[in-house]
């Protein structure tokens, strides 16, 4: 057992799980939903999803399991340091973006317009399905059966109109914190804030990597950056030869990987220390998030945030793909709305058996969600006839 802190998730307390089930010999209740995490399909397929560059763009960029990984790998490096659960953040960490479309963001937003009809489309809301629902490995229930408490980090945001719909299934269940202003676990906590700073930390590297932004850009437009850049250069001048700048930049980003990190730490002691909280209810009922950057630091981080989103994602050579991306969405959920039983073989009983348009949407949004960048470009040209994103 870890030196949890008073405030931790204990999984010795957990609040249980949808289905009972006798516990492991040897695992705690975290860990075991951790290993069904890892084993699940929608893990799997996460190596072929978009993380900013579509997956055949090139083989060193990020995919949503790399990001996973990586988000795990700074969720337990900070929750040792605050006597957090290692085991619930990095089930949690692996398990966000189990929801996510194919082609990223992108098609996310694809998705959910075509959704919008039907009840719109978000994807934590649909990582929370791919645990409950959809994923198929036990004969005793539909899902993995997760604990509540990663079950809760996993649900990281969700409109009001969702939530009701999840409370009224689930009363008192992972949505109630959206309807009545109470605090997730302190480990969800950090599973948010450390997604966010994988994120900027190893766009900043894609995004050089592949030349669409310039170590120089960043020199001049992000402070946070910069700091890291000259003090590298400080300490090894000789990686301004053009046969180091690999090794400058990872040394920057690294350097201000490690200092986010340490912020979060001291800031978040400090917030824990000021709102005297000694236990899971005490941090959910506190009325504010506790697992915070310094104010200093979440603004550095911010200007870093908005130069990528201007310089990075909204570069025209990405939304060149990501308008073929989204047409590619929009294009398979027509074909599958009109004809279902193109779908695989368990989508097209559950869309024969639907209860109306809404539901049979559902069904063709589930199917649309799970797929691979790969696999959706070649349904799409197998569909369509068109090749729009470098299907084989």
């Amino acid at each position: 057992m870890q030196n949890l802190a008073s405030y931790a998730c204990n999984p010795l307390q957990s609040r249980g799980r949808r289905f009972d089930e006798p516990a492991a010999p040897t695992r705690s209740e975290f860990q075991r939903d951790r290993d069904r995490i890892v084993h699940s399909s929608a893990f799997r397929r996460l190596v072929y999803k978009t993380q900013v560059f579509v997956n055949h763009e090139g083989d060193l960029f990020r995919t949503r399991l790399t990001h996973s990984l990586e988000v795990a790998q700074l969720g337990r490096s900070i929750a040792r340091s605050l006597g957090l659960d290692e085991d619930l953040v990095e089930a949690i960490s692996l398990a966000h973006d189990l929801g996510h479309t194919p082609f990223g963001h992108a098609g996310q937003d694809a998705l959910n317009e075509c959704m919008r009809p039907h009840g719109g489309f978000e994807h934590n809301l649909q990582s929370l399905r791919v645990v409950d629902r959809l994923e198929e490995r036990y004969p005793a229930f539909d899902g993995l059966n997760l604990s509540f408490e990663t079950r809760e980090g996993i649900l990281k945001h969700c409109s009001l109109a969702n939530a009701r719909q999840l409370e009224e299934r689930e009363p008192g269940g992972v949505a109630q914190r959206f309807l009545d202003g109470t605090q997730a676990s302190l480990e969800a906590q950090l599973c948010n804030l450390a997604d966010a700073i994988a994120y900027n930390a190893h766009d900043v590297d894609d995004g050089v990597r592949s030349g669409l932004i310039t170590m120089a850009q960043l020199c001049d437009a992000v402070p946070l950056f910069a700091h890291y850049y000259e003090a590298t250069l400080a300490d090894w001048p000789l990686l301004t030869l053009p046969e180091e700048q690999r090794k400058l930049l990872y040394e920057s980003i690294r350097r201000m990987l490690s200092d986010q990190v340490y912020d979060v730490i001291d800031s978040s002691r400090a917030q824990l220390q000021m709102a005297g909280v000694r236990s899971v209810q005490e941090v959910r009922a506190c009325g504010k998030v506790l697992i915070v950057f310094s104010a200093e630091m979440k603004a550095r981080s911010l200007v870093l945030k908005q130069f990528l989103f201007k310089q990075l994602y909204r570069h025209g050579q990405v939304m060149q793909t990501m308008d073929s991306a989204q047409q590619v969405v929009r294009d398979l959920f027509a074909a599958y709305m009109v004809e279902p039983e193109r779908m695989k073989p368990r989508f097209v009983q559950r869309a024969r058996e639907a209860d109306g348009v809404s539901a049979r949407a559902r069904v063709v949004a589930d199917f649309i969600a799970g797929m691979t960048d790969r696999y959706a470009a070649r349904e799409h040209e197998r569909i369509t006839g068109l090749r729009l994103l470098g299907a084989a």
